[in-house]
């Protein structure tokens, strides 16, 4: 595949705030989107994120006002939600788990060891949480000691497996908006919403949180609110 090809989508995808209200986005590009986002890089495999595609215009009204009237979400013919699932970590640690043994036939390599450790005593020990704080000092403690004498991977508490799933929910996130500009389409990802409302509306539970909202429509010019400045190769990439 030719680099320009990609370069081409980079150009593409822009932050459209106001999309043709005569031309409709087929389902099939979001769902192929959406397949593609699942296979985004992410955290230890964990996949602690879902996706809400709103599909039904009633629905999409609603979610204009709960994201503050914005006019990406005015004029959006699709919406997706994504969403981070921290609180899902055992679950997933058991789905991955259970990929690991599928692949054993007798006794367990080394590699496959590894494995069902990484899942059944890291995981455990780098999402677990209470109320009182013991499992964040644990991993506090354990990361102090690691990390007097060598690297070590500085774990905390509940803010840092935040980070963590975010980061990855971000990812997934990107793949989505780069797929729907490689489909001849453009998205805008809104950070301007009621995330209490939003999960109310999605009825999600406590644990989880509302990453960004994503608009898809097709673009018109006055949803391009002037060139895409950056600051300077220079200034922000620093070669060691």
């Amino acid at each position: 595949m030719s680099p320009n090809y990609f370069d081409q989508i980079i150009e593409k995808r822009r932050s459209n705030r106001k999309f043709d209200a005569n031309v409709e986005v087929p389902n099939d590009v979001i769902q192929r989107s959406l397949e593609r986002a699942i296979l985004s890089p992410n955290s230890s495999n964990m996949q602690l994120w879902e996706f809400y595609w709103i599909q039904n215009p009633e629905e999409r009204e609603k979610y204009t006002a709960l994201c503050l009237g914005q006019s990406a979400a005015k004029t959006a013919k699709q919406l997706v939600v994504f969403v981070t699932r921290g609180d899902l970590w055992k679950s997933r640690a058991k789905w991955n788990y259970d990929r690991v043994r599928e692949g054993i036939v007798g006794e367990p390599n080394k590699l496959q060891k590894r494995g069902l450790d990484y899942y059944t005593k890291l995981m455990p020990l780098a999402y677990r949480s209470d109320w009182f704080g013991f499992f964040a000092f644990v991993r506090r403690t354990i990361s102090f000691f690691g990390g007097l004498t060598k690297p070590f991977y500085r774990m905390g508490g509940k803010a840092d497996q935040r980070v963590t799933v975010h980061k990855s929910c971000g990812l997934a996130a990107q793949t989505f908006m780069l797929s729907i500009a490689s489909e001849g389409f453009e998205s805008c990802p809104m950070e301007g919403f009621d995330a209490k409302r939003v999960k109310k509306a999605l009825n999600l539970p406590r644990g989880a949180e509302i990453n960004m909202i994503i608009a898809v429509g097709k673009a018109t010019e006055e949803g391009i609110w002037g060139p895409r400045n950056r600051v300077p190769y220079n200034e922000v990439v620093f070669v060691r």
